[in-house]
């Protein structure tokens, strides 16, 4: 039986992914005096912001000492800090909040599986401090997305098993580290939907009867 169900936070609950780029983009450009290509701003979704920051580096054929290394993660995480001050309920995604009642109504426990250090204050921000049962914490993982670590570690905090939730996700690395866990995998957006074991175009089409019954289908055929 399906019992909880676990969410990313990007770009699922709130469009926070959009400042995470705008961070990136001001910090390479005040200290490399480059562009960062888009192309590779978008290899960084779902990723923490360590790996995001090795990423983009690599990419642009740029190396730098350890501790400039750790500089560069701290500034971008005050640039996107800043960025979360324009953050109020209406940034919750459409249908996310009817999506959650729904959840709760039917018995789900609700945790948050989410590479963000900042998760905390992001909900409180958008007012939904209250409703998780259980926040992972990234930084208590040994690996990032893609691998399940995260995931894994939502489902113990709600106490059950991963085979018995459903995860939500936006990015490719989301999907495969859900997969990882055993979960089932609901893809929002044209990338994650294509890898998902059931996909949405965006978050306002997400239906809850219909991811149940599309589990519901797949148990009875397993």
């Amino acid at each position: 039986m399906t019992k909880a169900a676990l969410f990313d936070l990007d770009g699922v609950i709130a469009d926070t992914a959009a400042y995470h780029l705008q961070a990136w983009h001001k910090l390479v450009q005040d200290h490399f005096g480059l562009d960062a290509p888009a192309d590779l701003l978008a290899q960084t979704k779902g990723l923490s912001r360590t790996d995001s920051l090795a990423a983009i580096l690599s990419g642009l054929d740029l190396t730098v000492t350890d501790d400039e290394f750790t500089q560069l993660a701290a500034e971008k995480n005050a640039l996107y800090q800043q960025l979360l001050a324009n953050l109020n309920e209406d940034s919750i995604l459409p249908g996310i909040a009817d999506l959650l009642a729904a959840l709760r109504k039917k018995g789900f426990r609700l945790a948050l599986a989410s590479a963000s250090h900042n998760a905390p204050l992001i909900l409180d921000k958008l007012g939904l401090s209250g409703t998780f049962d259980a926040i992972a914490d990234p930084r208590k993982v040994a690996h990032g997305k893609p691998a399940p670590d995260i995931f894994l570690a939502a489902a113990k905090g709600v106490g059950c098993q991963p085979e018995d939730c459903i995860a939500f996700e936006d990015s490719a690395a989301g999907i495969a580290a859900i997969k990882a866990a055993g979960s089932c995998a609901v893809g929002v957006g044209q990338q994650a939907a294509r890898q998902a074991d059931i996909g949405f175009p965006d978050t306002a089409a997400l239906d809850l009867d219909q991811i149940l019954a599309q589990i519901n289908r797949k148990k009875s055929a397993g």
